[in-house]
């Protein structure tokens, strides 16, 4: 990219993310429309890992600007977020934007919440781009509650930014391929008897289908996650398995709302505390599978998770043992 593209919004509050690995996103941006200045970039968040390509401030801020413009007479209902989806060649980027409106310093403005990633990076973002945008979404009605009470509606952004911009790191390295071969599955093993309990295989796969294809699979041992997360991705479509990923070996990534299977190591103690709250708002119910100690457990069927969903029920129903037929 050229670098001739001087800030247009002076002192930008930036803050660099510390991130393992290599993070497709190049940037993520807070702008927000000024009535007398025109679209304003209020801060910039950027990754500290290995990046497929570099964009100075100035050029970040050109582009935020950018997701703006057009949008002076912006229409909507009140609270809607309007979601676009920008693919600047000239730029080498792909700019994904959330447009809402919002209140800064008591004025009511049109804001703009976007991610920037390279157009290189097209194919792999396009599976992931509902979690993100869903995500996104959830966190900007939170931060819209803030800044009607006139607080710092950054603090709230950073909250989902950062764990997005963990997300796409965690996809490019761990995400479950789309063509899995069936030697690297339980189905493949001699003694399935012995090292799959061939009961806690049928409750997992059925409890699996029951719950829309959405589970979480947990226990001490990698490998053996490993192996059932990509049993489970077998009744998954190819698309299904590229927003599913994979544990790590040596540490446990996080859990990550609207991924269909996800494989979690257990701490050092052999414990793992399941983010029961996330789990609620993820867009499917949900099945809890220990490989440790053979449990299934299911979250409440799709009409009583919606349901749970909408009326914001904070206790929910936690996840009770399978018994499916």
């Amino acid at each position: 990219m050229s670098s001739g593209c001087p800030p247009q919004s002076p002192a930008v509050a930036k803050s660099e993310v510390a991130i393992e690995g290599e993070c497709p996103l190049l940037a993520a941006t807070f702008a927000y429309w000024d009535n007398i200045l025109g679209p304003r970039v209020r801060h910039i968040w950027v990754p500290k890992g290995d990046q497929l390509m570099f964009l100075s401030d100035g050029e970040v801020t050109f582009l935020a600007n950018h997701t703006l413009n057009g949008e002076i007479l912006r229409s909507a209902e009140c609270g809607a977020v309007d979601v676009k989806f920008f693919v600047l060649a000239e730029k080498g980027v792909i700019i994904v934007s959330l447009i809402f409106d919002g209140e800064l310093k008591g004025d009511k403005n049109t804001c703009a919440l976007s991610i920037i990633l390279p157009q290189t990076e097209l194919a792999f973002y396009l599976p992931l781009h509902t979690i993100c945008v869903e995500r996104l979404k959830h966190v900007i009605r939170k931060g819209r509650i803030w800044m009607q009470k006139g607080y710092n509606i950054i603090s709230v952004l950073s909250l989902e930014i950062v764990p997005i911009m963990e997300l796409l790191a965690s996809m490019k390295t761990h995400s479950v391929p789309e063509d899995i071969d069936i030697k690297d599955t339980v189905l493949n093993d001699d003694d399935i008897g012995d090292s799959c309990h061939e009961d806690f295989l049928h409750k997992a796969i059925s409890s699996h289908l029951q719950t829309c294809g959405c589970s979480i699979v947990v226990g001490s041992n990698p490998e053996k996650v490993n192996k059932i997360v990509r049993t489970l991705c077998l009744f998954l479509t190819p698309a299904e398995r590229k927003c599913s990923r994979l544990c790590k070996a040596d540490s446990s990534f996080k859990y990550d709302t609207g991924l269909f299977v996800q494989g979690l190591l257990k701490d050092s103690t052999g414990s793992f505390v399941l983010p029961f709250r996330q789990v609620l708002y993820s867009p499917y119910p949900t099945t809890h599978i220990d490989v440790d100690i053979n449990t299934v457990k299911q979250m409440p069927p799709c009409h009583e998770h919606t349901y749970n969903q909408r009326h914001g029920q904070r206790g929910g129903h936690p996840p009770r043992h399978s018994h499916p037929h």
